[in-house]
């Protein structure tokens, strides 16, 4: 078994301690370097060449932001962030931007042993980002697309032929906000259909990732709230914490339902249930993406998309930072289609 080589970069002495520990119970990791601020982790990288560098945001002479910006352009790394507390979140989104390729949240700002209750969450990330391909990391974000394909009229329903599918639903995680940031700006704003979007990412950050997703979009990008109507030209992104359903009202209307219902293979919100309600809602008429992320979440999603009819595309391996999601839906047959990240946009305007 092949060893993760890690380096540790954080200006607490007790994080740095805390965190080499729990790398340390695991055969697999070995953590070679310890840095206390960006411009010695700068140093520590060039040095030590490690496979995977975890990163605190707030830092003094050069931060985690300024880090990340100036590693990627030296030589690409899996950057996993640790981040304090959403209101670092403005940082964390530039640094996800910029190249880092997850991010997960310390229960406390304190130095305390609550820091252990991540010790799962922060292995398993941290192997599944070291096995992300250089190449893959960073890739630059689409410009805007100020061009719709074609207008929509007043009242936002098509002149054209009806599209194949009335919703699409994506479901993404390691490496997300980036696919996300790189497919959605290339859709029309007059794009035929509603997006509803599941992104694993901690609470407190979806909120500021649609608000920077809705910057860059022709679209319309909003973090779901319940209630909200399904309308063509918009994408809703599930808020951290919350299941995101889809429900048909009485009026024919379909509308965001959000919930507290117990987690599902670990998560809240879901793949697997937005992709549930989905196909119950719509039937046959769902098409499904499922992109870069750990894990199997969407796979059983997808087969009920699949067996009320609906159709599935998958992000392509050869542009997966992480391969586990698409991998599963496609080794169970449940994929039509596995598409390059480039030409993803493309493949859902194609489909519908």
């Amino acid at each position: 078994m092949t060893t993760i080589r890690t380096v540790v970069v954080d200006d607490s002495a007790f994080v740095r301690k805390t965190v080499r520990t729990m790398l340390a119970r695991h055969p697999g990791i070995e953590v070679v370097g310890v840095a206390r601020d960006g411009e010695e982790a700068l140093e520590l990288v060039d040095r030590l060449q490690p496979d995977v560098v975890t990163c605190d945001l707030v830092m003094p002479k050069l931060d985690g932001l300024g880090f990340v910006r100036r590693q990627m352009a030296r030589k690409p790394v899996p950057i996993l962030l640790l981040t304090a507390s959403a209101l670092d979140g403005a940082s964390a989104m530039e640094a996800l931007d910029a190249g880092a390729v997850d991010l997960v949240q310390k229960p406390t700002a304190l130095a305390t042993d609550d820091l252990l209750l991540i010790s799962d969450e922060l292995v398993a990330k941290l192997e599944a980002v070291a096995r992300a391909p250089a190449g893959r990391l960073g890739l630059p974000s689409s410009p805007r697309l100020l061009a719709s394909t074609s207008a929509l009229p007043a009242g936002g329903s098509s002149a054209g032929p009806r599209p194949r599918a009335d919703v699409v639903v994506i479901g993404v995680s390691t490496g997300g906000p980036q696919a996300l940031r790189r497919m959605l700006p290339e859709l029309p704003a007059d794009f035929p259909v509603p997006i509803a979007m599941v992104l694993h990412m901690p609470v407190g950050y979806t909120a500021l990732f649609a608000e920077k997703l809705d910057e860059i979009c022709a679209l319309d990008v909003a973090e779901a709230r319940d209630g909200d109507e399904l309308r063509p030209g918009l994408a809703l992104l599930a808020p951290a914490g919350r299941h995101l359903t889809l429900r048909r009202h009485p009026d024919g209307r379909v509308r965001a339902q959000l919930s507290l219902h117990p987690l599902e293979k670990n998560h809240r919100p879901s793949v697997d249930v937005l992709f549930h309600s989905a196909a119950e809602t719509y039937a046959s008429r769902v098409l499904g993406v499922v992109m870069t992320g750990m894990g199997d979440d969407g796979r059983e999603g997808s087969a009920w998309i699949k067996a009320k009819g609906g159709a599935v595309l998958t992000e392509a391996e050869s542009s997966c930072i992480i391969y586990g999601m698409p991998r599963s839906v496609v080794e169970s047959g449940l994929s039509d289609r596995a598409i390059p990240l480039p030409g993803m946009a493309a493949a859902l305007l194609s489909h519908l």
